[in-house]
């Protein structure tokens, strides 16, 4: 620990070769549960521009997997041992896992770790360790007029608080998306919902 509170020294973390044995694996998916699998194939699909890459049906298990990425259709294979393979070296993907009948219950079902009492037993509110998925896009502020337009629930557009030029939607189930940029983090002087970007009310920790 440095001397200084909350900097850490990792830079041997970046430095050198990745420890032997392990050059070729592959961070290839973040696996979330949803209520709704065709709500969610529609929005991560239809809003986000992602593209199912395979799926497989377990119904003697009582539950389907669906891995969204965002790839052109001419790249997905054709044949489920092809997209097994492609799928499986295919870096950030997301595992979309529906657990039959989930789409039958009332309200939100699965607890999304940001100050969430869903599934909860007593109500209080839960200290997740999950925070959130994330995508980076050309321009943030036109990514979130169409995000908009498509009829997303923004809990921070590029303006609002103290981070200026990222923004926050949910999916489906509540779990939410970061909005990046892939290059400098600019801003511009209104965003989708109209707010300036001067003034901010700060960093807000969305575990508590």
């Amino acid at each position: 620990m440095s001397s200084t509170e909350g900097s850490l020294d990792v830079s041997r973390f970046m430095a050198g070769p990745r420890p032997e044995g392990t050059s070729d694996y592959v961070m290839q998916q973040t696996m979330i549960r949803v209520k709704d699998p065709m709500k969610s194939l529609e929005f991560y699909c239809d809003v986000l521009g992602f593209k199912l890459v395979m799926f497989r049906e377990f119904p003697q298990w009582g539950f389907n997997v669906y891995f969204v990425a965002p790839v052109e259709s001419v790249d997905i294979p054709e044949g489920e041992d092809a997209q097994w393979n492609y799928c499986m070296k295919l870096p950030g993907c997301i595992e979309v896992t529906w657990n039959y009948g989930s789409e039958k219950e009332e309200g939100l079902v699965y607890n999304t770790g940001n100050a969430d009492s869903t599934g909860t037993s007593d109500g209080e509110k839960v200290k997740g360790g999950f925070g959130h998925l994330g995508i980076t896009v050309p321009d943030v502020y036109e990514a979130c007029e169409r995000f908009k337009e498509a009829g997303c629930t923004f809990t921070k557009t590029p303006n609002s608080g103290g981070m200026k030029g990222l923004a926050f939607i949910k999916d489906p189930d509540g779990y939410l998306i970061e909005i990046l940029p892939q290059g400098p983090m600019i801003t511009k002087s209104l965003d989708c919902d109209g707010v300036a970007a001067e003034g901010g009310e700060g960093y807000k920790d969305n575990s508590r």
